[in-house]
């Protein structure tokens, strides 16, 4: 069996060349602002981690909160030194009690094998997609963004994205902001390249957002 395809630079390239050709406000899109980052990062549990602080904030607050974890814990944000510091540690640096509840789950499950992040980049999406949402406070927004980021696989979806709600509503001239589902369904006519969609999507959310505070 062949190992699962991912996105690099020049396949991201190639993908968004396709999208525009299929889809005009897309190719609006980077046409306004370029093409998208691919924007990687490394697989393991740092990411995933990382992922699950950012579930339902900003990212902003995410990569702060981050920071302050991995400076404030002996040994980093690995999961050693995580399940040493235990739930109330992490709740004591700021991390809310659900999250760091499922950190110190992720973080035994890694060190006791029952999950083997290292061996999901050779496995096919929904297997990936299976194995991660066994574990709680996995759910499918957060195992779609590892395998988007993480695996870099050219068809993930983060449902639940409002970020992406909300680029969705504009690129589609939408009067309300999608929901989850009709989301999904909306980003189905750019199967099997959505997670460039997203990309581009997140490119063009996060330039007009910084046009706008240059404005103001």
């Amino acid at each position: 069996m062949s190992p699962p395809h991912r996105l690099n630079t020049a396949t991201l390239q190639q993908a968004v060349q396709a999208l525009c050709e299929r889809d005009p406000a897309l190719a609006e899109l980077v046409a306004r602002d370029g093409i998208p980052p691919l924007w990687p990062r490394p697989e393991g549990f740092v990411t995933l981690a990382r992922i699950v602080l950012e579930q339902q904030v900003s990212l902003e607050s995410a990569a702060s909160l981050f920071r302050r974890l991995d400076a404030s814990i002996p040994g980093g944000l690995n999961p050693e030194p995580l399940m040493a510091l235990g739930a109330d540690g992490l709740r004591a640096l700021g991390v809310t009690r659900q999250k760091a509840a499922y950190l110190f789950t992720i973080a035994e499950q890694v060190v006791e094998g029952r999950l083997e992040l290292a061996r999901l980049g050779a496995l096919p999406d929904e297997e990936v997609l299976a194995r991660l949402q066994r574990v709680p406070g996995v759910g499918p927004w957060t195992a779609q963004v590892y395998l988007l980021f993480a695996l870099q696989r050219p068809d993930a979806w983060p449902p639940g994205d409002l970020a992406l709600h909300r680029a969705l509503r504009d690129v589609r001239a939408l009067d309300r902001v999608p929901t989850s589902n009709e989301a999904v369904h909306l980003a189905q006519l750019w199967s099997p390249h959505r997670a460039t969609a997203a990309r581009i999507l997140w490119h063009g959310y996060l330039k007009e957002r910084k046009r706008s505070t240059e404005m103001t």
